[in-house]
């Protein structure tokens, strides 16, 4: 007979009973063998025993064979639903798989039958946390708090929920009823100190600041709080939110600690009144005075200077700025530039810049073939023409910035800042190969310099030079590793992937481009899936303020700039595919690998089976536990045609883009990126909220006013409306973009009437133009019209239009080619095909390839 409340089926005898105890404890000391053992005695007699099934099928998990195990685990789970064991263990097992939301479904589910276990409890309100579930989260906290109120971290866990729940009022009053019956604090304890500080941070959210001053003093006197930095600057901050007349005094101490840190210098100021983000007329003055005198006290720091220069003006900005840069000058500062940038968005601050340079030039100038006077510092000299070559490129002004860099290369050959320089002018110009070229050279200056080693094969991608990039990468990659690339990939190398999906993309391979950025996503996925570690982990040690500050990072991760253009160019590689589903059958058909590609391969194969080898090795040893974290998954796809090929490209790029309506919101590309998956799925709300957006942002967009007509057109030629809600949204929504009296010809011709100065507009008007059906010749003479003196247009409008002449077929693309071609004489983009693979060639010298052996000689 069963004890009351245990089903028939789940009660087993006392022997078995014995032995699946025995399970659970060989489980729990990872002696998996003898537990596998054990279970299996056990189902041997008792073979529909659900709870030792799962616990077998866990054991299965962690000795690597996840499949077997996985099934067997489901299967349990049907043979006692009312097991809390069963659901605990199928929530385990979808932990590791990563599978958050299904991993809280079962958890839920176990607490049902055991609404007191700790440890279910405990694991759940993880799930809870990194699935920003916080109302459930408060709940269980008041449970694992009711259930073991004499752990501190589980006060400390409750105060923690109720702020990331927004209610601050009750994490004040947990901390409170905390601190009133914790005793034996001992002095100088970090744990203690860290929970008075965050104390202390949320009276300052809740704006108490009179009481979070007491708090803080009281106890700094005690010893309480020992991190000193953090006492004075949450103390110099509410003291001037209380108005406070000491709070001078507290900024000034923060000044005197670290005179390098602009924030010390904002509070500061911001105390006296001025607001260095809005400087005005009245309070420039004092400011001014304020930096000059810390300029004084502090001749070594760098941040009083340069946020005076930010705020001055007229003859005043001239004088601060000839000391500072000078100064620089004559150190060899290679950062000047950098640092002095963003004042060039004030034209008067920008023309200063120059004129006080090219004074400092004019006084070091000496002729070029006779050595350097004694009264001339070469080095200044050197690093003066580096700065001005850097100001004329910033300007457009390229061929006067390479002059300069000849002069300063002829002085000084050896330095690899100017090689690097001269790259980058020609990148900027147009000529990639040009580019790589002289990186190059800057690379042999020293073979073992890392950051000379990533520059020049970032340059080779950008040329369309994978193969020999991905040799210079290989230089300083492991040895052991299957190709440069997947190791690159493995250290999550976010410049490496987004610069090769790029130059995949610009080479026409679409399948490696596409799995280039997927591998992106992955790594930003991966950053998502590393912070469930701490949600246990920053309770347990008391590290609650930087917990806090990473789970805010994390909610915005996905602004990063490299998510955000991996997933705009990955959606529009899978909407051209959708559009053209003949691609991917293209993209198999091509794929054909280089020498260097099988080489990779063959090492790939010989770094697995190795992998294999060892992996086998440690089967044989004591220790068999694989962990429940899925291991890493063989690539069956090394050239991306799986990936291409695979269904519902709209879908997959609409995931994509769902992090970006809210973490790029002022992005326009990525709305564009959005109208145009979403029109295809027949989402015309969605697509046309995408434009509305979109129009907020920039309404005379070249791509958005190729949107909006496709929109219209698409719009009206349905045969079949949406809803009448729907419609109705649609067509006030759209009468906003386009009037409905206005004729799609005539809005076209309106915009390129009111945009015929610049180069993209213009293109995006020959393109509706073409969409509507205007003949070739008419669409010619549009874009032929770039070529005046008036219109505005770079080099990457230039290599557009001439790829759409060719999309068109147009007789006159050879035409707009040469013309192209001498409008920028420095780019290579326009050269004849016939010259292509000789720039190729030259990109990379017969003199690299020798180094590179040199190279291999020293590091290994």
């Amino acid at each position: 007979m069963p004890p009351a409340g245990i089903p028939p089926s789940r009660a087993l005898p006392s022997k078995e009973s014995g032995l699946f105890k025995e399970v659970l404890h060989y489980y729990e000391d990872r002696q998996l063998k003898k537990g596998l053992k054990t279970a299996d005695a056990i189902l041997k007699k008792f073979p529909n025993h659900g709870e030792t099934m799962c616990m077998k099928g866990l054991i299965l998990t962690h000795m690597g064979r996840r499949d077997e195990g996985l099934e067997l685990v489901k299967q349990g789970v049907r043979l006692d639903l009312t097991s809390h064991i069963c659901w605990h263990v199928f929530g385990l097992i979808q932990k590791g798989q990563k599978n958050y939301e299904e991993a809280l479904k079962s958890y839920t589910q176990a607490l049902r039958f055991d609404k007191d276990n700790m440890n279910i409890l405990r694991d759940a309100a993880h799930l809870q946390t990194q699935l920003r579930h916080y109302d459930a989260l408060v709940e269980t906290r008041h449970t694992l708090l009711r259930l073991r109120p004499q752990l501190r971290q589980n006060w400390i866990a409750l105060a923690v929920a109720y702020h990331l729940n927004g209610n601050l009022t009750e994490t004040k009053n947990v901390l409170e009823q905390f601190e009133r019956i914790v005793k034996n604090v001992p002095d100088y304890d970090v744990e203690m100190s860290e929970i008075l500080l965050y104390h202390v941070r949320v009276l300052e959210e809740l704006g108490a600041y009179t009481e979070a001053l007491v708090l803080l003093d009281t106890s700094a006197k005690s010893r309480a709080i020992i991190d000193r930095v953090a006492i004075m600057e949450f103390r110099a901050r509410m003291l001037s939110k209380v108005g406070s007349e000491d709070a001078q005094q507290a900024w000034q101490g923060l000044i005197e600690q670290n005179p390098g840190c602009y924030d010390y210098y904002k509070g500061f100021l911001a105390n006296r009144g001025v607001d260095l983000d809005a400087i005005t007329d009245e309070t420039r003055a004092p400011a001014l005075q304020a930096l000059r005198d810390f300029s004084q006290q502090f001749p070594r720091a760098a941040t009083p200077q340069r946020i005076a220069l930010a705020i001055a003006a007229g003859d005043e900005f001239q004088e601060l700025l000839e000391p500072y840069l000078r100064t620089r000058l004559e150190k060899g500062v290679p950062s000047l530039f950098t640092d002095l940038k963003a004042l060039y968005r004030t034209p008067q601050k920008r023309d200063t810049i120059e004129s006080v340079a090219q004074g400092l030039l004019d006084a070091l100038a000496h002729p070029p073939d006779a050595p350097c006077p004694p009264s001339i510092d070469p080095t200044t000299y050197v690093w003066t023409l580096y700065f001005l070559a850097q100001h004329y490129s910033h300007l457009g002004q390229h061929a006067r910035a390479l002059a300069l860099l000849d002069t300063a290369l002829a002085h000084t050959p050896t330095l690899p800042e100017l090689y690097l320089f001269r790259g980058r002018v020609l990148k900027r110009a147009g000529d990639p190969y040009g580019a790589a070229r002289w990186v190059d050279q800057a690379r042999l200056l020293d073979l073992q310099d890392r950051f000379l080693n990533a520059r020049c094969g970032k340059y080779r991608l950008r040329a369309g030079l994978i193969e020999e990039a991905v040799e210079v990468f290989g230089l300083f990659t492991k040895k052991d590793a299957p190709s440069p690339s997947q190791d690159l990939e493995d250290m999550q190398s976010l410049l490496y992937l987004t610069e090769e999906a790029d130059a995949q993309l610009r080479n026409g391979n679409y399948a490696m481009a596409l799995k280039k950025y997927i591998a992106i996503q992955k790594v930003f996925d991966d950053f998502e899936d590393d912070q469930f570690d701490f949600h246990g982990y920053s309770v347990r040690k008391f590290t609650v303020n930087i917990y806090l500050n990473l789970l805010k990072w994390e909610d915005t991760l996905r602004s990063h700039p490299a998510y955000v253009h991996a997933a705009i160019e990955a959606s529009r590689i899978l909407v051209r595919l959708h559009d053209e589903p003949s691609l991917a059958s293209k993209s198999a058909s091509q794929s054909h690998l280089s020498d260097a590609e099988k080489k990779a391969k063959k090492k790939a194969k010989k770094a697995e089976k190795k992998v294999q080898e060892e992996a086998k090795k440690a089967g044989n040893s004591t220790n068999e536990d694989k962990g429940l974290d899925a291991s890493p998954v063989k690539d069956e796809d090394p050239d991306g045609t799986k990936l291409l090929q695979a269904p519902e490209p709209l879908e997959r790029a609409a995931k994509l883009l769902k992090p970006l309506a809210t973490l790029a919101e002022n992005n326009i590309e990525a709305w564009v990126a959005t109208y145009d998956v979403s029109v295809r799925r027949k989402k015309y709300l969605r697509a046309l909220q995408a434009l509305s957006r979109a129009h907020a942002l920039d309404a005379d967009s070249p791509e958005l006013h190729i949107r909006v007509v496709d929109f219209k057109r698409r719009w009206s030629s349905l045969s079949e409306k949406p809803s009448e809600t729907v419609a109705s949204a649609v067509t006030s929504a759209l009468s906003k973009l386009l009037p409905d009296e206005i004729s799609l010809e005539l809005f076209n011709s309106q915009y390129l009437q009111q945009h015929s100065s610049r180069g993209a507009a213009v293109l995006a008007a020959a393109k509706v133009s073409r969409s509507l059906g205007a003949p070739r010749e008419e669409v010619e003479s549009i874009l032929f019209n770039v070529l005046n003196a008036d219109v505005e247009l770079d080099f990457e409008t230039a290599a557009a239009i001439n790829a759409f002449l060719l999309e068109i077929q147009s007789p006159r693309e050879d035409e707009f080619r040469t013309a192209s071609q001498q409008k920028f004489a420095l780019s290579t983009l326009f050269a004849p095909r016939a010259e292509l693979p000789q720039l190729r060639k030259s990109a990379v010298q017969k003199e690299i390839t020798e180094g590179e052996e040199v190279k291999e000689e020293i590091i290994s």
